[in-house]
């Protein structure tokens, strides 16, 4: 990696690959790297390698390629083990809302982060033996699904890794989104990894709006149109950002992006007549 890596062309790649071909922890450090250009990236590469290292010492072949249930569990165990253990990985439960718990490499560093962040790392581990592995569409806390032989298992890496159980799933979904929510078939849907990642930077995303810094947001916009460049959503949110900091220019070209990509008809009226505003203040 060293001073060839250029993480920009990284992630403008990444707009051109199919899901399956990311490779989520090497795009995860690219992404922090845009707010670490300073940092040299090799340190974060070589930690990624030992954590496969670490798992092809620690995995028991005899337990962990046992077909169904034990096997599965065997590998829930190791990743828990590696991670949790032997890197001591940890959710962020005293400054959850700090944006380096969004940063991979911030989180590589502290070794604490956001549900999100840490999934990657879990996903990365697990990929690392060729297991298989999916983020899972759970709102407000994400979690990771492991299969193995025809069984699945569903995995908390902000708790170390621990298996959950449906109860547990239900009392994670109340806490987020209040005591009158109940587990739907949805909630249970993989994500894949260009999602994760917008997932991760949207957390950056809306803590930086929150803080009302909208150059920084609309920089983390950028970078997700980056990776998701077809996702029509994300050009509509950067045209109205840009709109609010005085960049007519920009927003009109994001939302007329928007406009040849969306297929919602709603959005589009309104986004129609918010370019009409914007060429009048323009002229």
């Amino acid at each position: 990696m060293g001073e060839s890596w250029d993480p920009r062309q990284l992630l403008t790649a990444i707009g051109g690959l199919e899901d399956a071909e990311i490779n989520i922890a090497e795009a995860g450090l690219a992404l922090a790297a845009m707010d670490r250009q300073r940092v040299v990236p090799d340190t974060y590469q070589e930690h990624l390698t030992a954590i496969g290292a670490e798992m092809q010492k620690t995995v028991d072949p005899a337990a962990c390629n046992t077909e169904g249930e034990a096997g599965l569990y065997a590998r829930a165990t190791t990743l828990a083990k590696v991670l949790a253990g032997s890197f001591g990985y940890q959710g962020d439960r005293v400054t959850y809302d700090d944006l380096q718990n969004a940063n991979l490499m911030r989180v590589i560093d502290r070794r604490k982060g956001l549900p999100v962040a840490l999934a990657i790392l879990y996903m990365h581990a697990a990929r690392s033996q060729g297991w298989l592995i999916e983020g899972v569409n759970f709102p407000g806390h994400f979690v990771v699904r492991l299969h193995n032989g025809g069984r699945a298992v569903i995995l908390d890496p902000f708790a170390g890794g621990e298996p959950c159980t449906t109860a547990d799933l239900r009392r994670k979904l109340k806490a987020a989104a209040g005591e009158k929510a109940e587990l739907q078939p949805e909630h249970y849907a993989a994500v894949g990894n260009r999602d994760i990642l917008l997932r991760l930077e949207n957390n950056l995303k809306i803590r930086l709006i929150q803080e009302g810094d909208l150059e920084k947001a609309a920089s983390v916009l950028e970078l997700m149109l980056l990776i998701a460049p077809k996702h029509a959503p994300l050009y509509r949110e950067a045209g109205l950002i840009q709109a609010r900091l005085g960049n007519l220019n920009a927003a009109r070209a994001a939302l007329q992006r928007f406009l040849e990509i969306s297929d919602n008809d709603s959005q589009r009226h309104h986004v129609a007549r918010l370019i009409q505003d914007l060429g009048q203040q323009i002229n």
